[in-house]
């Protein structure tokens, strides 16, 4: 009885340790056993432009599986079904009727996956030989319509799960702002890594019982959870415009011959919202592991030549017993580990995370603080010797022979250093610390996309004369283009700094939204009074001064040029840039063009770069509505008004075209006149070009823009004339005998209809 009694106790304890202190783990194990989870993936949102236009989208696609073991036991056991039904018929005399299907099961699932999905034969069958294992992944990223396919065949053993399939319609377009995301459907780089867990949704789950073989149980018992899919992302880009600034980017990278790429940013100065934002150059982010750049491929070579002759050297002098600091640490690089190094340089956004030394485009700051602060007009007077002396320090002029007496206004316009030298000193460091800080210069925007920086500066107790002194006309310290493009937002919009945002509003599956993302104001820095005063000077700048390689006839443009050399100086390495705005009088862009490294022979921002940001300019406000205003000078010299001859016989139309002493070029072979370039009611010069497109399809003939640059009007007018484009002087007034071609826009090689206005600017050869 006391053993009986002992047995029963130590039972009871067994029971009821198994039931309640491990009941749910035990539970949970069994239920692990008994079921099989099947995960629903959920879709993944749209990333949508301003205007509804996909940028980033999810198709539903499946992962398609095999199960070999139980494909195996399947028919094994068809094959034993059908072998005793036949035996069974033939012993009793009866016509075997043969109708067991999953006897050949292996082969009609190699057949339906081979044919359907071209998976490779010999691996598929390699596969199902391991009929130990339970799931082996077939193929992912199968289009749904295909999958079905597959599906229909209804075969046992072959299993699918839910996934979706990232797409980017307009290939590397906006790829620095979009980012990617991996083959999990995870976003890894831009916004869809910052979204991520916007964009992504809640995946859903299906519970069923399973066999021991890992097979459907014969009776259904299935829990469903409903997949949750991502929301959607609206931003501020505007397709229309992203594709303009790209455009033109990749042309001045290639005309310019840049060794470290550009990137350019237009914004509403208004609001914040970043409406382009572009580098080069980019990538695919449907392939964001491959460089196909033929100037990164070249440095990745060069790298991995570098750091080998690098190698060697170290060798050679540990071997000669008079080793540097970190020789033994010096190693070559391979070309896998070059080529990761300019594959993450490719992909960085440059318009966020790399910062650079502003140059004279940070003068707009600088005007800004000391017309505020009241310690400068517009009429004082300077005179520049071509250097100025600091401290000791000999600090010279961009114009060496200087500019001698100027005022105000003319320092701006000249972008003369020692100018704004003086101003600089005027301010002092305490006030200069104080407007720098207050532009934003100092910290970060808070902007959306990962990697950004905030530049270096000096600290106030480091800003001595001379510090103070080049860091009033933009070197010595950097900021990045964002930081850069809010602050002269500032100097524009009225005085206020505005917080930059790329995304306009959050919607839901079914396009209802959930959150706008409203302007931000960080602080009021000028006045509204000295920003109309820095809108009146810096218009002039693009008018009559440093920047007019940006002019468009017909716009009214503000901006300013910059040239920095980079550090180490010495190296002959410069950043180019120009940042302008426009409608001058009431700005509604503000645009930023960097160049960095050109290599081509010409490095100065009023050469290379205003003329990209002019044409941006242009375009962009084309694409907002905003048709040419043209000035009382621009009217005399524009005098001819285009007529409309849409609908007209095509004889007709060409002759009223001649008698307004114009040409007409007909293109197409209709007889009557459907479209027409230019657009009745611009007025262009005489002997300019009238395209008359008599069949819809022939509107669309595009050319590609001549370079003009260095030739005369008359060589210019030919070569465009050729092109089946028109001329039209930017500037002031027509050209002298001894002008040639400084600047064009469209730039040289830009793909515009025939037909299309070019604006040249000419300067005297001296």
């Amino acid at each position: 009885m006391a053993a009986f009694m002992a047995c029963f106790v130590f039972l009871t304890g067994a029971l009821v340790w198994r039931q309640f202190v491990q009941g749910a783990e035990l539970k949970a194990g069994a239920r692990l056993l008994q079921t099989r989870n099947q995960k629903i993936a959920s879709k993944r949102g749209t990333i949508y432009d301003i205007n509804g236009e996909t940028l980033a989208s999810s198709s539903t696609a499946e992962r398609i599986y095999i199960n070999p073991k139980l494909i195996s036991e399947t028919e094994a056991k068809a094959r034993k079904d059908r072998d005793e039904a036949e035996a069974k018929a033939k012993s009793s005399g009866k016509t075997f009727i043969d109708n067991y299907e999953n006897t050949e099961l292996t082969e009609k699932v190699v057949e339906v996956l081979t044919t359907e999905l071209g998976v490779s034969e010999e691996w598929l069958r390699t596969q199902l030989a391991k009929t130990e294992r339970t799931s082996v992944e077939v193929k992912a990223n199968v289009e749904k319509s295909l999958a079905d396919k597959v599906r229909k065949a209804n075969l046992a053993g072959i299993e699918f799960v839910g996934d979706a399939k990232r797409s980017y319609p307009n290939g590397t377009l906006a790829a620095h702002i979009l980012g990617f995301t991996g083959k999990d459907g995870q976003g890894l780089e831009g916004l869809e890594n910052i979204l991520d867990d916007e964009l992504s949704g809640t995946a859903g789950r299906v519970q069923a019982a399973k066999s021991a073989g890992n097979g459907d149980m014969p009776y259904k018992n299935e829990t469903y959870e409903a997949a949750k899919d991502g929301n959607n992302v609206v931003l501020t880009i505007d397709i229309r415009i992203q594709k303009i600034v790209e455009n033109y980017l990749q042309i001045a990278y290639e005309e310019n011959k840049l060794n470290n790429g550009a990137a350019s940013i237009v914004m509403n100065p208004k609001t914040g919202e970043i409406l382009a934002m572009a580098c080069v150059p980019s990538y695919d982010p449907s392939n964001y592991s491959q460089i196909t750049d033929p100037t990164l491929l070249a440095q990745v070579d060069k790298l991995v030549a570098d750091s080998e002759a690098e190698y060697d050297a170290a060798r050679r002098r540990i071997e000669a017993g008079e080793p540097d600091p970190g020789d033994e640490n010096v190693k070559a690089l391979s070309y896998e580990e070059a080529y990761s190094q300019v594959l993450l340089k490719m992909r960085r956004n440059k318009a966020v995370v790399d910062s650079y030394e502003p140059g004279s485009t940070f003068k707009t700051v600088v005007a800004s603080a000391a017309l505020e602060e009241g310690v400068v007009s517009l009429d004082d007077q300077f005179y520049c010797t071509g250097s100025k002396v600091v401290a000791d320090t000999t600090i010279h002029c961009s114009n060496r022979d200087g500019h001698g007496a100027e005022t105000f206004v003319d320092g701006i316009k000249n972008s003369c250093n020692p100018v704004f030298m003086e101003v600089g000193a005027r301010l002092g460091a305490e006030k200069f610390d104080k407007y720098f800080k207050a532009f934003g210069l100092t910290e970060k925007t808070n902007f959306l996309i990962p990697g950004e920086t905030a530049g270096q500066h000096h600290s106030l107790e480091e800003l001595g004369p001379v510090e103070l002194a080049t860091s009033s006309f933009g070197q010595t310290f950097t900021v990045t283009p964002l930081q850069m493009v809010c602050a002269v937002s500032a100097v524009v919009n009225g005085g206020y700094l505005m917080e930059p945002h790329i995304v306009s509003r959050y919607t839901d599956s079914e396009g209802k939204t959930i959150e706008n993302v409203d302007p931000v104001i960080v602080r009021q820095v000028i006045s509204e009074e000295t920003s109309k005063t820095m809108r009146e000077v810096l218009e002039k700048v693009v008018s009559e001064g440093g920047g007019k390689s940006a002019y468009v006839q017909g716009y009214r443009i503000g901006g300013k040029t910059g040239t920095s050399e980079k550090h180490p100086t010495g190296r002959g390495l410069h950043v180019a840039s120009f940042v302008g705005f426009a409608p001058a009088d009431d700005p509604e862009i503000v645009c930023l063009v960097i160049l960095d490294e050109p290599t081509n022979g010409v490095y100065y921002g009023g050469t290379i770069a205003a003329p990209v940001a002019g044409s941006i300019i242009a375009d962009t406000l084309q694409c907002l509505g905003y048709e040419p205003q043209y000035s009382d000078e621009d009217e005399n010299a524009v005098r001819i008004v285009v007529p409309d001859v849409t609908g007209k016989d095509v004889e007709a139309a060409a002759e009223e075209i001649a008698d307004m002493g114009l040409r007409a070029s007909v293109n197409g072979s209709g007889a009557k006149v459907v479209r027409q370039v230019p657009a009745s009611g611009t007025r262009i010069h005489s002997d300019s070009l009238v395209i008359l497109y008599t069949d819809e399809e022939s509107g669309g003939e595009e050319t590609k823009v001549p370079s003009v640059t260095g030739k005369t009007y008359e060589q210019a007018a030919e070569a465009l004339k050729a092109a089946g484009l028109k001329l039209e002087v930017s500037g002031q007034g027509p050209p002298g005998d001894e002008s040639t071609a400084a600047g064009q826009s469209p730039m040289a090689g830009a793909v515009v209809s025939q037909g299309t206005t070019v604006y040249v600017t000419f300067e005297d050869d001296d």
